[in-house]
């Protein structure tokens, strides 16, 4: 980006700006990491157990798993090719669709659900501690929760200490974010297959829990009611990622090559997402008989440990919650509020603020009940971030087949600017998108006041993602169809 460009704008700055040659450091093995890295996660390990709490069968559960990654990891090959492509992040690259004005709205929305994240990342590190201490003290440690908080006075403590963990590389940036998941990701392979074999030795098998035939089955609890767990369950497993569907160009823009995106992403999504969800099933299958009950949550099963097991155990997984929350919940919102106010909020002010949102959103709160955790949470954002996806995907790919003007992204006159820094078009398929899950949302998330909302609602929304996607995708390429030709003309006048 050119300096007299840099200097006459309120949409540029140094972090916001194009990758140069030299940043394009990452290559396939960066990426794979960085997805091993991620996927290797306490929340990630508790989704096959929800899904097994749900009636499914074990091997149900983890093909489930296995499928909605491997349907995101579409969506983020696709936007991650821009990044890859000019260098760009998420919050410019919404610019080309949105508009210069209008990319704050997009950039926004993924900003505050990772903020959620962030913080419940942040709420399962700080319970660690808790955690730890408590095996230390050899009893818990801590009282009655506190009113209007829900959690004792040493919770909040251990939350606050483990919020504070993650500074370090919250001011320190990228770069030290990329090595920390490269470093960290084989040790997370090792100690998944040294769990497995302490539950083995210690159950004498894996347990039967993986005999377990579905609760959908013929005579079963749930008999007949597969498809209407299993559509709900996939779209909140696509939810899980979609936020890294949309902001990948943040990771990709520092790729060395077009392969070193795709090759990396695709050995390490979804794959490692699966045989995530297949430990999680066979450690829990140990723990039935181990323990007289199914424990899903890990770090319950590392506080049975003894010794230094427990020690070691708690350590690995506090390495692995701050890796993930950094990359997965603090890259994408610190360059998002950055775009908000360019000339005032600089990557890392944005990673500031993204931790300061993570506090006030009381994360446990969110994670009190299963149905809370899919269908207000997970459900609910994939139907703001599927159609989000669509648009950008369409603009990208069928409005501009892959040719973006970068300069014009970053000029506040310039071809992107549309109406007044707005694109009518983006606006309105997002809304128009967004509206069908709103019925749906609002049963799900406020049951009590919304009681009698219609069962074409609700099955809508079981759909949230894919229905936003879909209708997005439809609307803003209609409204946009040859409209792009003329005002890419206007614009390369001189």
């Amino acid at each position: 980006m050119s300096n007299d460009l840099s200097g006459s704008t309120h949409l540029w700055n140094e972090d916001l700006a194009p990758t140069s040659a030299a940043q394009r450091t990452w290559r396939w093995y960066h990426f794979a990491a960085l997805w091993v890295g991620m996927v290797m996660c306490i929340p990630a390990y508790t989704l096959a157990g929800s899904l097994v709490d749900g009636g499914m069968s074990a091997t149900q559960a983890v093909l489930t798993v296995f499928l909605a990654n491997a349907i995101v990891l579409l969506p983020m090959l696709a936007i991650g090719h821009a990044g890859t492509k000019y260098g760009i992040p998420y919050a410019v690259l919404a610019r080309a669709s949105f508009g210069t004005k209008g990319a704050r709205l997009p950039a926004l929305m993924r900003a505050i659900v990772a903020c959620g994240w962030y913080g419940i990342q942040t709420w399962f590190g700080g319970s660690m501690i808790y955690t730890l201490l408590g095996v230390w003290n050899g009893a818990p440690i801590g009282g009655e929760p506190m009113a209007g908080l829900g959690i004792n006075g040493a919770q909040l403590l251990c939350f606050l200490a483990f919020w504070a963990i993650q500074f370090y590389y919250v001011v320190h940036g990228m770069d030290s974010i990329r090595k920390l998941e490269t470093y960290t990701a084989p040790l997370k392979i090792v100690i998944c297959f040294v769990l497995l074999g302490w539950v083995y030795q210690k159950a004498g098998g894996f347990g039967a829990l993986l005999d377990q035939p579905s609760q959908f089955v013929e005579g079963g609890k749930k008999a007949g009611q597969f498809w209407s767990t299993f559509w709900p369950s996939l779209t909140a497993m696509v939810g899980f990622w979609a936020t890294l569907a949309l902001n990948i160009p943040d990771f990709t823009r520092f790729a060395k090559s077009q392969r070193d995106q795709v090759v990396g992403q695709t050995i390490g999504l979804p794959v490692p997402m699966g045989l995530l969800a297949a430990l999680a099933v066979i450690v829990t299958s140990a723990t039935v008989v181990l323990y007289g009950k199914a424990l899903w949550d890990p770090v319950d099963v590392a506080s049975r440990m003894t010794g230094t097991a427990v020690l070691i155990a708690l350590i690995v997984l506090l390495v692995d919650t701050v890796s993930v929350n950094l990359a997965a919940n603090m890259v994408g919102p610190a360059y998002d509020f950055s775009a908000l106010a360019p000339k005032t909020i600089s990557y890392r002010t944005g990673g500031y603020i993204t931790a300061g949102i993570a506090l006030v959103m009381m994360p446990w709160k969110i994670l009190e009940s299963t149905q809370g955790y899919i269908f207000t949470w997970l459900i609910g954002y994939s139907a703001l971030l599927g159609p989000i996806a669509g648009i950008l995907i369409v603009d990208y790919y069928l409005i501009r087949k892959t040719q973006l003007d970068v300069p014009e992204l970053y000029r506040e006159q310039g071809m992107y600017s549309y109406s007044g820094g707005w694109n009518v078009a983006a606006i309105t398929a997002f809304v128009v998108a967004v509206l069908p899950n709103l019925p749906g949302f609002l049963n799900a998330a406020f049951p009590q006041a919304f009681p009698d909302v219609g069962d074409v609602f609700k099955t809508i929304y079981t759909y949230a993602w894919f229905v936003g996607l879909a209708i997005s995708a439809v609307v803003y390429g209609a409204m946009m169809k040859g409209r792009t030709a003329p005002v890419l003309a206007a614009a390369s006048q001189p």
